[in-house]
């Protein structure tokens, strides 16, 4: 299945927690979406995941998607830590209870629906896709009026 959507996410935070939001931009060809959000008391951890799960959420059928983030906590969550975290019971390995299980949860889900090839970029490092996101985070944040 080729890659067929590729998709930039990206969280911010004015203050952490703070005001937060979150930004995605979706490509599928010569189509591009700008999707974008905010909480009012948030964290940065949680508009990372935030932004992946609605860019996600927005896609209609199962698609082949290459999603790209700068986040490593969403990168290590995805790759390394959800699996183990799924069977100890939503547990660390220090036996706590695992920060922001609610949105691990439905990225889980959400991500289960399609083919998704996770991509690490570093941020504010020139690529246009990331720059994208960070923009309709940072707007996420502004379109919350405080």
């Amino acid at each position: 299945m080729s890659r067929n959507i590729e998709i930039y996410t990206d969280g911010a935070c004015r203050g952490n927690p703070g005001p937060g939001g979150w930004g995605a931009l979706l490509i599928a060809g010569v189509h591009r979406k700008s999707i974008c959000g905010g909480e009012h008391d948030t964290t940065n951890n949680r508009m990372e995941l935030m932004a992946a799960i609605q860019a996600l959420s927005a896609l209609k059928g199962r698609q082949a998607v290459r999603l790209h983030t700068d986040s490593k906590y969403v990168m290590h969550g995805i790759r390394d830590w959800l699996p183990n975290w799924k069977r100890r019971g939503w547990k660390t390995a220090g036996r706590k209870p695992v920060k922001n299980q609610d949105l691990w949860q439905a990225l889980d889900e959400v991500a289960a629906k399609h083919d998704v090839e996770w991509v690490w970029v570093k941020g504010h490092d020139g690529d246009p896709g990331n720059e994208a996101a960070d923009a309709l985070a940072n707007r996420g944040i502004d379109e919350l009026g405080g």
